[in-house]
């Protein structure tokens, strides 16, 4: 993706469309067909109402949207003006929101209409111009003022390093980064994903996921129409909805959560899923369980595979060779991945490491922030991701966690993965978190929380219970001191478990028994 002809993600995207306009697209809810000839007469569309608001290749647009199609023809739409796409999750809040646009100071804020007042005060504030309105439906002042405009749009010539989008990331201090992509990373990272993740004619993609994310914005989306495929477009992910539509679908990608709740759906057979071609997970770790599960109910195997808002996709499991639960393959065709210890020395086979990454697909930088950017670089040009890991014998990578969430007991470290899968293992626990929490003896403790099973054995099940079954198992430094028991982990939108949520709530909840000084041994909140 080097050079200084036509680069433009749209363009490229285009050369996969069907040769029939009348092609379908977008499959929706309602069973409506957006053919590709309707998609690029109402990309075309939003391009020229862009251009009419004076918005330049460069100018950031924010969105702040639910999932549609008219959302859809604004992200491409922001492609072939040369705009620079801004997604925000709809979830956020005056104050991520008042952040990003003070930030990205974008030409133009496209909000919801219950969220207009809210709107006009942050945008005067950050100094945005325009403002506009697109609301769940796909109406507002933002469709009205695209339906006036021509259906013929001559798509802006960008170059490979020209940004496509920003796409800020959710950190646990500081203030969130954004994350700048070119149009080159994402051409880069489309291509070899279709390619690498065997993408033919004839396939449709079950489209479940937020599109306000690189899972599936970039991802599910970009493989979609460079392969020219139909998509089932759906505005959430709904489990009953999916055992409709799986059967005229061949490929379905989702976060573990989909996985999960896909299983607990008695009519989820491996029947239903003949016709499918590829279940692909990402954006958080699949439990082993889960994996092991799938494949007896429906003869698939999940490929799981790893990346992050920097640069798309970095590694996946094979498509025709063994793919290893709990592993996330190997390196993409044109990436290179590096595990190193903390001096920036190569790692032994099986041993954990800090992830390097380099590759076309990998971003620019972070927006407005160079001594971050240089930080997050080594010399040699390999991007920092922040994630822990190994590499076995073999060559297939296991994510180990964030380093952020290493946890240093009495100096030794403690990778919360390697424990959080022995305590998986026990009988009654649905899932568990391994945080480390403040001690004044030895800086941090291992500390476990657990979600039990409702009934049955889970009731059985305690902190002693828990601990006693690790040791021997585990080093004694590596056993938790501590154990919470928890409905449910805290997760972000794509399924994340947030474990700094996690260390506030176990530390308030410590802090308040304290208070009340109260010594018993049961930890439930």
């Amino acid at each position: 993706m080097t050079g200084r002809a036509d680069k433009n993600l749209y363009s490229f995207l285009q050369t996969g469309f069907p040769a029939d306009p009348a092609a379908a697209c977008l499959i929706l809810t309602n069973k409506e067909e957006i053919s590709y000839g309707l998609l690029q007469q109402e990309s075309a569309r939003y391009a020229n109402l862009l251009a009419s608001l004076g918005i330049l290749p460069g100018d950031r647009v924010a969105v702040q949207v639910k999932k549609s199609p008219q959302a859809l023809f604004l992200y491409l739409g922001c492609l072939r003006a040369g705009a620079v796409f801004l997604p925000m999750n709809d979830a956020y809040r005056r104050h991520e929101i008042g952040y990003f646009l003070a930030d990205a100071t974008p030409r133009l804020f496209v909000c919801r209409p219950q969220n207009r007042a809210l709107a006009d005060e942050l945008a005067a504030a950050a100094g945005v111009v325009h403002i506009l309105e697109l609301d769940d439906d796909g109406g507002g002042t933002l469709a009205k003022a695209a339906a006036a405009q021509p259906d013929t749009f001559v798509t802006v010539t960008r170059h490979a390093d020209d940004l496509a989008a920003i796409l800020y990331t959710s950190g646990t201090t500081g203030h969130p980064k954004g994350a700048m992509l070119s149009h080159g990373n994402l051409a880069a990272n489309a291509l070899v994903l279709h390619r690498f993740w065997g993408f033919k004619a004839g396939d449709v993609l079950l489209h479940m996921l937020p599109i306000f994310h690189a899972h599936g914005l970039f991802v599910a989306i970009h493989c979609a129409l460079l392969n020219g495929s139909s998509m089932f477009f759906e505005p959430q992910f709904d489990a009953g909805r999916a055992l409709d539509i799986l059967p005229r679908a061949t490929v379905f990608m989702g976060v573990p959560t989909f996985y999960v709740r896909l299983l607990a759906e008695q009519g989820f057979t491996r029947e239903l899923c003949t016709g499918m071609r590829l279940f692909i997970s990402g954006s958080a770790p699949l439990l082993k369980e889960t994996f092991d599960e799938f494949k007896a109910r429906t003869g698939h195997t999940i490929l799981e595979r790893y990346g992050m808002t920097e640069g798309g996709m970095f590694t996946s499991n094979p498509y025709d060779a063994e793919r290893r639960g709990g592993t996330v393959g190997f390196p993409l065709p044109g990436t290179t991945i590096s595990i190193v210890n903390d001096a920036g020395a190569p790692v032994k086979a099986g041993e954990a490491g800090n992830i390097l990454v380099k590759g076309p697909q990998v971003f620019v930088g972070y927006w407005r922030m160079p001594e971050k950017t240089q930080d997050e670089f080594t010399e040699d040009g390999f991007f920092s991701t922040g994630d822990m890991g190994r590499i076995d014998e073999d060559g297939y990578i296991t994510i180990i966690g964030r380093s952020k969430d290493l946890i240093i007991t009495g100096g030794l470290n403690v990778y919360p993965k390697e424990v959080e899968e022995m305590i998986d293992e026990l009988a009654g626990v649905v899932e568990s978190a391994v945080i480390g929490l403040p001690d004044p003896d030895f800086g941090e403790v291992v500390t476990a929380v657990v979600v039990r099973l409702k009934s049955g054995v889970g009731d059985a099940l305690t902190e002693a219970g828990i601990i006693g079954s690790l040791k021997g198992s585990l080093a004694g430094f590596k056993v938790p001191k501590r154990v919470f028991f928890v409905d449910d982990l805290p997760r972000n939108t794509m399924g994340k478990v947030q474990k700094n949520v996690l260390r506030d709530r176990c530390k308030e909840f410590l802090l308040q028994r304290f208070k009340q000084n109260e010594v018993s041994n049961e930890s439930t909140f």
